[in-house]
């Protein structure tokens, strides 16, 4: 009953949070004078991945790699082929330019990099220095166009009520990365009491737990009407997921041993997951992609479980 508790606290912790850093992300870029797309791309996905980076960092620690990385492969097709279909579902999304030509190549391309370092059989301390300058190139590359947009931005009017942006911001982080913690506890102990092995708990039961907050921020920045927030976040995640968590996890213990069928449905449905996020020529994704997606990652869960 405990582990529920704990779960349930979790995903209310999620949906308060995700009210908050919406609020508070809006606000905060209008004062930095930078696209609110960017703050979720970054600082929010940050945030919001932190209970994927505690679940790796934790694991490798203990010499249970497969854990990290299921947790990492498995929440990136959670943060699209859930997150993004249940957004859809409401109606179809307006991906903002900037984020599908700055954020979409990255987020394609850092699944297939973990293939071709994987086909050894492993991800060394070397694999992971590699995925680490990849995702510092990325990261360089959101602050040139972050000087660009405030520049272009620098005649806008000061936005008042700093402190209370400030504060909803920050409080909405918090309380997201603490749903994401709860919800991973409670998970975690409630899956493994039933004897899934490592990697399956992490690529779906944690997957799906450490990808709540995500949810709850995209759910709510669709009803508010800021449709690139919970774009950035999603694709900004899946960088952090499978550049700076897995690479971090690698260079604290190289992944060895590891079960190398699953990590190929992960990555394989990872890379699809990623490109049926970009948009049609009207810069649409259409409300059928959401059932598309759905439809993938049941076949990606029933995929993972048939390795049982």
């Amino acid at each position: 009953m405990g582990d529920y508790l704990i779960l349930i606290s979790g995903l209310a912790a999620a949906a308060i949070g995700g009210e908050l850093f919406v609020r508070g992300a809006v606000g905060l870029a209008k004062w930095a004078r930078v696209p609110a797309g960017i703050i979720a791309a970054t600082i929010a996905a940050f945030a919001t991945s932190s209970p994927e980076l505690a679940v790796s960092v934790g694991s490798a620690l203990e010499g249970t790699p497969q854990i990290a990385l299921g947790d990492a492969l498995g929440s990136n097709v959670v943060n699209i082929a859930v997150i993004l279909s249940v957004a859809l579902a409401f109606s179809a999304i307006n991906a903002p330019k900037d984020s599908v030509k700055r954020d979409f190549p990255v987020a394609l391309l850092a699944p297939i990099l973990t293939g071709l370092l994987l086909i050894d059989g492993e991800i060394s301390r070397l694999d992971g220095a590699v995925m680490l300058l990849v995702f510092v190139a990325w990261i360089v590359a959101v602050v040139i166009e972050v000087r660009k947009q405030r520049a272009s931005f620098a005649h806008l009017p000061e936005t008042k009520g700093k402190t209370i942006i400030v504060l909803s911001a920050v409080g909405g982080l918090v309380s997201l990365v603490l749903a994401g913690h709860l919800i991973v506890t409670g998970a975690k102990s409630i899956a493994l009491s039933y004897g899934l092995d490592a990697f399956v708990v992490g690529a779906t039961v944690v997957a799906i737990g450490t990808s709540m907050p995500e949810l709850a921020t995209v759910i709510i920045s669709k009803l508010r009407g800021h449709e690139e927030i919970g774009l950035g976040m999603i694709l900004g995640s899946n960088i952090f997921n499978n550049l700076w968590i897995v690479s971090v996890a690698a260079l604290i213990t190289p992944m060895t041993g590891l079960p190398v069928g699953e990590v190929a449905v992960g990555l394989g449905f990872g890379v699809v997951t990623v490109a049926l996020t970009f948009p049609g020529r009207d810069g649409v994704i259409g409300r059928t992609r959401g059932l598309i997606l759905f439809a993938l990652y049941l076949a990606y869960v029933i995929t993972i479980l048939g390795y049982r």
